[in-house]
């Protein structure tokens, strides 16, 4: 049971909730929300977008299209929700780094440097479809070079836009503040998203 729009809901939320993602990360961050939902494996998406987009027009784009993907899974009473999530950096898309390498040349960019996380968010159902985007603003200290290779080696950068999960080592020696939500950082913003929902409820 949780509160939402100001009433106790349970099984009165109108909506089955479906999250179609392959992060582990949004997965624990809806899980406590406390709502029930159903995890799914999204279809392939192409995750290409046009060239002309910029900052947050990129993962809007690509949550859209990740929704459009899903519609052939979708159901009557189901609403789905899928997310992208990218670092923009000095007018620069840092996504999921390709390889080791890569990852490492992200981060030694970020490296002494503020940067902004963008998650978008897009709820679908067969009716229905409501997008959002949220920002935060992350500063890094100066990284040495021994941190920035010992972290990509210990840990798994390449599922994760700019190479880092600010809920692991990096973030906790490396991040020095953020403007803006934590957990959009992380994969969701949660706040936004508990209100957004909200709204579809009381259609």
């Amino acid at each position: 049971m949780v509160l939402l729009a100001g009433k106790m809901i349970s099984d009165k939320f109108p909506y089955k909730l479906v999250l179609a993602s392959n992060s582990p990360r949004r997965r624990e961050l809806l899980a406590g929300l406390g709502l029930p939902f159903e995890l799914r494996i999204p279809p392939e998406c192409d995750e290409s977008y046009p060239p002309e987009l910029r900052a947050e027009e990129i993962p809007l784009y690509l949550a859209r299209a990740k929704a459009e993907a899903c519609r052939p899974l979708m159901a009557v009473g189901e609403l789905f929700i899928t997310a992208d999530t990218i670092v923009w950096h000095r007018n620069k898309v840092f996504g999921k780094p390709r390889h080791k390498e890569e990852a490492i040349d992200m981060l030694r960019a970020l490296s002494g440097c503020s940067h902004q996380v963008f998650t978008a968010v897009c709820l679908t159902t067969k009716q229905a479809q409501r997008s959002f985007c949220s920002s935060s603003q992350v500063r890094f200290c100066r990284l040495e070079e021994e941190e920035i290779r010992w972290y990509v080696e210990h840990f798994s950068p390449l599922d994760k836009a700019g190479a880092y999960g600010i809920q692991e080592w990096i973030g906790y020696v490396g991040v020095e503040r953020i403007q803006g939500s934590y957990f959009n950082v992380m994969g969701l913003p949660m706040h936004r998203l508990y209100r957004e929902l909200s709204a579809f409820a009381s259609q």
